[in-house]
């Protein structure tokens, strides 16, 4: 097959989002926020929302997605992203509003944000990367650490009577009244990935579509943070994080 076949539309499988820059990303190899921005990416595009998309990054390796998608961007403090979708879609009800988080930022620091916003049903969309640890500031313990887990805070292990129980955001968040879809999600595989781009697409259309809150959690791998190889980063989600944080939709209000 000649280079000019290859590229025709009908030979196409894959393309880059029109709506990602060409700046190089800078995460660790294995890491899943990359496959993620492509996937808001794609969706917003395939939304025809590029001109009325409004993303929401507070602290944490989250942050950087204003460097890679091109639509408008609010940075957050930490842990308040929430509250400021809360006030941009409230401002312009017709646009499409999202936040961008990571476990520390949202299941810590923003706990009070996330929960409140959630159980408003405010018309946003939350986009949860849980990876169980704070990735950016030197692998310590987060509110998603597993037990037993190692990290630069617990170096023995998370302990029950001394750190307390991992956080179930997600579960939580399926019991509040205003939330419409919530759902756990990942993207180490091709079909996980495809499952993750429909659940955001959905999310996006809830809001859109006046039906309340949706939170998107993705279990995610920190290859640095954990300190293993890519491969053995998602083995080692497979095998402890799956358990404790099931995939799978927990709330969907049609």
């Amino acid at each position: 097959m000649t280079k000019e076949e290859i590229i025709k539309p009908e030979n196409l499988v894959c393309k880059k989002p029109t709506l990602m820059n060409d700046k190089p990303m800078h995460y660790c190899p294995g890491c899943s926020h990359g496959v993620v921005h492509k996937l808001v990416a794609e969706v917003i595009e395939e939304m025809g929302m590029e001109e009325k998309s409004v993303g929401i990054s507070p602290v944490g390796c989250a942050v950087f997605i204003y460097n890679y998608i091109d639509i408008d961007w609010q940075e957050a403090a930490h842990g308040r992203a929430p509250a400021v979708a809360t006030a941009i879609k409230r401002l312009w009800p017709d646009r499409l509003v999202f936040t961008y988080q990571g476990d520390g930022d949202l299941a810590c620091i923003g706990t009070a944000e996330t929960i409140h916003a959630l159980n408003r049903g405010e018309n946003i969309t939350i986009i949860f990367i849980n990876n169980a640890i704070y990735g950016m500031t030197g692998g310590q313990m987060a509110p998603t650490t597993l037990m037993g887990m190692k990290t630069a805070t617990s170096p023995y292990g998370r302990e029950a009577d001394l750190h307390g129980y991992p956080l179930k955001i997600t579960e939580l968040a399926a019991q509040l009244e205003g939330t419409a879809y919530v759902t756990r999600q990942s993207v180490q595989s091709v079909p996980a990935i495809r499952k993750a781009k429909k659940a955001i697409r959905k999310a996006f259309e809830n809001s859109m579509n006046g039906k309340g809150s949706n939170l998107v959690e993705i279990v995610s791998t920190c290859s640095s943070g954990w300190k293993m190889s890519p491969e053995k980063s998602n083995e080692w989600m497979a095998a402890n994080m799956f358990p404790y944080y099931p995939l799978g939709d927990l709330k969907d209000k049609e």
